[in-house]
């Protein structure tokens, strides 16, 4: 809150009470933004492709929804898979079953491809997106309890190879990943 304030030793700040932080750990609001860059870069490009793709016959937002959820795991999947035992270690530190069931974050990373395959194929659809609503809201619920809890994690969403922080990011993700899901169940 306030960067001139120093001093040799933990403690609060005199201004305005708040714990002081070292400075290695400060974050200006452009880095913080910037560890968010290869996230929005990979969903732009995603939701770009997804569009075109849709636009190349009759136009809808249904299936630009549903090419943006193929291409969402196929993407996230490959990412994870580049590092997978690197990704089952990071994804165990917030989910769930992962947690208690440290193999669970290898099989991950192929329940995501699974989806992508499966929706690219119009494979059992309708209950491929109620899996998918199952999966993305239990993630999420270990994410929240993350940041109900002010812990900092990195999150495992693009494997090991980005590092982008868990935040309430990774929550809009995930939950976000359950409604597109949810939305598209009632659209068929």
């Amino acid at each position: 809150m306030h960067p001139e304030v120093t001093q040799k030793s933990p403690g609060a700040c005199p201004k305005c009470g708040m714990k002081l932080v070292l400075k290695s750990e400060r974050q200006t609001q452009g880095e913080k933004a910037a560890s968010y860059m290869p996230l929005f870069i990979i969903i732009g490009l995603i939701l770009l492709t997804s569009l075109i793709i849709s636009s190349s016959s009759e136009f809808s937002g249904t299936k630009v929804i549903y090419n943006f959820m193929i291409g969402f795991f196929l993407v996230f999947s490959g990412f994870k898979l580049i590092d997978l035992s690197g990704f089952a270690e990071g994804y165990a530190t917030y989910d769930l079953l992962a947690k208690r069931l440290f193999g669970y974050g290898y099989v991950y990373p192929f329940i995501e491809l699974f989806f992508a395959i499966a929706m690219i194929l119009n494979f059992q659809v309708r209950i491929i997106l109620m899996v998918e609503i199952m999966v993305m809201v239990f993630s999420g619920i270990g994410v929240a309890l993350k940041l109900v809890r002010h812990e900092k994690f990195q999150c495992a969403c693009l494997g090991t190879l980005l590092k982008v922080p868990l935040t309430k990011i990774t929550l809009i993700e995930d939950f976000g990943m359950a409604a597109l899901a949810a939305y598209m169940l009632m659209s068929k």
